[in-house]
């Protein structure tokens, strides 16, 4: 540290009693950054969870376990007594639940003190009754730098699966044979790829998570091409383009920070509404495109290049399939409707799974309904196996 960095550093005791620094890059700003952790809390070892399995599996039986989680807000209430509490919003990369704080638990003093977007380390014997979820004898704590690294990745296997999800998004669009839509591609990943990665699907309904646009994304190209090879009539260049570019106003209306896992909203998002903004997105995009060098080739391609670009706004303007559901105009090719019904069908086969892992049985196969299903889930039927 040099001379400059330490007279803008100072450290000091923060929550969980563990040292922090301030730092203060100019007058108007005030960084806290937990720096050490402690060792394990409970004795003898603990299994990991997150905490989509642990809203799964957690119920009357405490279970042992820790989770990693982001704290995107600290309210403090009273009891109808009234006792003061906390209530924590803790999230990571596959769901969040609000965990209540008692003014007799060891760290009550220390929580409340603690900033939104810290991350941090619960570990303890967890439960689940009618309220939602429980602990006994838990504590946290901080995470240092390379753990609060690892942790904003998501969980292995949330990690695993959205780097082969990406992987595979990253191939279909380099497969692309048309030259335009190849480029516009290629180029939108190098431009806005780790916006990209970040962006959820939607804000509740379906792969409402950080990264969800990637598995979105990724599965409906699996499905295209499935598709394409049913009806192969089908510009598959233009349906995996518009598949990929669909969605892509969603890097503003439903994308999360750098470092945390509350969706962030702002002007754009709010105002303009994911499809005008990738309508635009792409406009720009193809602008930037036909002023380069590579351009001059395509003078002489067909379908005409301007033609090219407006089938592909054209699926990105009729994705929602009706204007009541947003759409600015409806499906008038076959690759609009491909698309519409592609969209839909992954969104609702993520609606039918977030219902099979959390949703109550109300009788033997029928689950509490999942919004915005129309009806109450009934469990699939399984696959016939032939005896062997």
């Amino acid at each position: 540290m040099d001379v400059f960095e330490r007279a803008f550093h100072q450290t000091a005791w923060g929550p969980f009693g563990i040292p922090i620094i301030l730092r203060a890059p100019d007058a108007r700003k005030t960084e806290v950054m937990l720096v050490r952790v402690g060792s394990s809390l409970l004795t003898g070892p603990v299994e990991f969870i997150t905490i989509a399995q642990l809203k799964q599996t957690a119920n009357e039986t405490p279970r042992e376990a820790f989770f990693y989680a982001q704290l995107q807000d600290c309210s403090e209430k009273k009891t109808k007594s009234g006792s003061p509490y906390l209530e924590l919003t803790l999230a990571d990369a596959t769901s969040n639940f609000s965990l209540k704080v008692w003014s007799n638990h060891s760290q009550f003093a220390e929580l409340s003190e603690l900033p939104s977007g810290s991350c941090v380390r619960a570990e303890g014997r967890w439960s689940q009754n009618q309220y939602g979820i429980d602990g006994a004898d838990w504590q946290m704590r901080g995470l240092n730098d390379s753990e609060t690294e690892d942790f904003l990745r998501g969980d292995p296997a949330t990690a695993r699966k959205q780097q082969q999800d990406w992987d595979h998004i990253v191939n279909s669009c380099a497969a692309l044979t048309d030259p335009r839509l190849h480029a516009l591609a290629n180029k939108f990943l190098e431009d806005f790829g780790e916006r990209f990665r970040r962006a959820a699907a939607a804000r509740r309904n379906h792969h409402a998570r950080r990264g969800g646009l990637v598995e979105h994304v990724s599965q409906m190209m699996r499905t295209a091409s499935a598709i394409c090879d049913a009806y192969p009539d089908l510009n598959e260049d233009l349906l995996l383009s518009g598949v990929l570019f669909h969605d892509c106003g969603k890097l503003w209306e439903n994308n999360y920070p750098e470092t945390g896992f509350a969706q962030n909203l702002n002007l754009h998002g709010e105002m303009m509404g994911h499809i005008p903004l990738g309508i635009e997105l792409v406009n720009k995009l193809w602008r930037d495109l036909s002023g380069s060098s590579r351009a001059s080739a395509w003078a002489t391609l067909s379908p005409p290049s301007d033609l090219v670009r407006i089938h592909l706004l054209h699926l990105i303007a009729s994705h929602h399939g009706t204007r009541e559901f947003g759409s600015p105009t409806l499906p008038s090719t076959p690759e609009a409707f491909a698309l519409h019904y592609i969209d839909n069908l992954d969104a609702k086969y993520e609606m039918l799974t977030m219902a099979y892992e959390a949703n109550n049985e109300l009788a033997p196969g029928i689950l509490a309904r999942q919004f915005p299903l129309p009806a109450n889930p009934i469990s699939p039927l399984p696959s016939f196996e032939p005896s062997r």
